[in-house]
């Protein structure tokens, strides 16, 4: 059930963003999320530990991003934390999997065309070497399980689809399309940018092949972190593109080049980390896990069913986002009817501090947990107040 967070707990979850105290309505976290006091803190003090404390801080790194991979692998539900790679972006995560699956000439790949770029470039850069893409018409932005069954064939190596779709808000039945996949023998590789951390994500129940997220989104951690989830049964076929000096079992044993690859996902990584970003990513992670993801998501749910009922009873707008609770994630997206220009729209808004996003000639509003309802009624107030202002002035022109 969607239910917001009692008052105490959104008064705790809210002090950790300073901006909420400046009169901001920050709702553009599908694009990328404020830092908390948490994160802030952490890569604060990395770094002066870096600068003028202990220097060499190595040991206590790596005892961090060990402990940042188990509490990721406890969000997402992972089988254990060695399943869990650190990687700089999605993009750098999902060419992990399609540069490393031994593909054959006549293998296709099949993706949505609403996917976002990022899931869709590393794949066509197949068709050099003789793999298909097919692509599934989704024109509302909704890759539904049904869509996907009528697409998928025999020769379907992989499905490429995102957990929710970045412009509508769709939330793919990932454990309809995930059995599907292992029904065909199809791997499942899904960008989970849009869902982890606002949504709930189960990998083993969804049986997800391997799962890829940037972090500067719905994760709330900084630029230049994320994570990739591979299974154990996928890693052990897919070839090393790249290696590094700590792909392997024991980096520090230098001389040693007949040593396996390590037998964990951390093979993937190669060569040094973002230290200071992972150290924000480890308490912006925590952070989640503190306030819960089924309380984090039943937040985001109701707040976003507050928007979407007063946006649509504005004159001129039609929601584009589904509205079904299990249909959606932390996405509101609505076009506009003629004459009203979303592009001015959103110039008025950004003017009046409320922060969204144009995509598509579309106004997209992502609240996350810590905006409250009483934002969702001033940004609609402000909405309706600027396209009220748009008539009224041509009106008496």
């Amino acid at each position: 059930m969607r239910a917001p967070f009692p008052s105490d707990v959104l008064s705790r979850v809210r002090e950790l963003f300073p901006h909420v105290r400046q009169g901001k309505v920050y709702l553009n976290h599908a694009g990328t999320s404020p830092l908390s006091t948490r994160v802030v803190g952490a890569m604060t003090a990395y770094l002066h530990r870096r600068s003028e404390g202990a220097l060499d801080t190595y040991q206590e790194d790596v005892g961090m991003a060990s402990a940042c991979r188990a509490a990721i692998a406890r969000l997402i539900r992972a089988e254990s934390a060695e399943r869990i790679s650190f990687h700089g972006n999605t993009s750098d995560a999902i060419n992990v999997i399609a540069g490393g699956i031994p593909w054959k000439a006549g293998d296709r790949v099949l993706v949505g065309d609403s996917e976002f770029p990022a899931n869709i470039w590393p794949y066509l850069n197949l068709k050099a070497i003789g793999v298909e893409v097919d692509f599934i018409e989704s024109p509302d932005g909704r890759l539904t399980a049904d869509l996907v069954a009528s697409r998928m064939g025999q020769h379907t190596r992989l499905l490429a689809l995102s957990a929710v779709q970045y412009l509508s808000g769709y939330r793919e039945d990932l454990r309809s399309v995930g059995m599907m996949c292992r029904n065909n023998g199809t791997i499942l590789a899904v960008d989970g940018i849009q869902a982890v951390g606002a949504v709930r994500i189960d990998v083993q129940k969804m049986y997800i092949d391997a799962l890829s997220a940037g972090a500067q989104k719905w994760q709330m951690g900084p630029h230049g972190t994320g994570f990739l989830y591979v299974t154990e049964e996928l890693q052990s076929r897919l070839r090393q593109k790249n290696l590094g000096w700590l792909s392997v079992e024991n980096p520090w044993d230098f001389h040693n080049f007949a040593q396996p690859l390590a037998s964990s996902a951390r093979r993937y990584e190669g060569g040094s980390l973002n230290m200071p970003g992972l150290w924000g990513l480890h308490e912006a992670i925590g952070t989640l896990i503190e306030f819960g993801p089924d309380g984090i998501e039943s937040h985001i749910l109701a707040i976003t069913a507050r928007l979407m009922e007063r946006l649509s009873r504005i004159d001129g707008i039609e929601l584009y986002s589904p509205v079904a609770d299990e249909d959606r994630g932390g996405i509101v997206t609505v076009s506009l009817a003629p004459p009203f220009k979303a592009r001015a729209v959103f110039d008025k808004l950004m003017e009046r501090g409320a922060t969204i996003a144009l995509r598509d000639g579309m106004l997209r509003y992502s609240p996350h947990f810590y905006n409250s309802m009483g934002e969702m009624d001033t940004v609609a107030e402000m909405t309706e107040e600027v396209m009220r202002e748009m008539t009224r002035g041509r009106t008496e022109a």
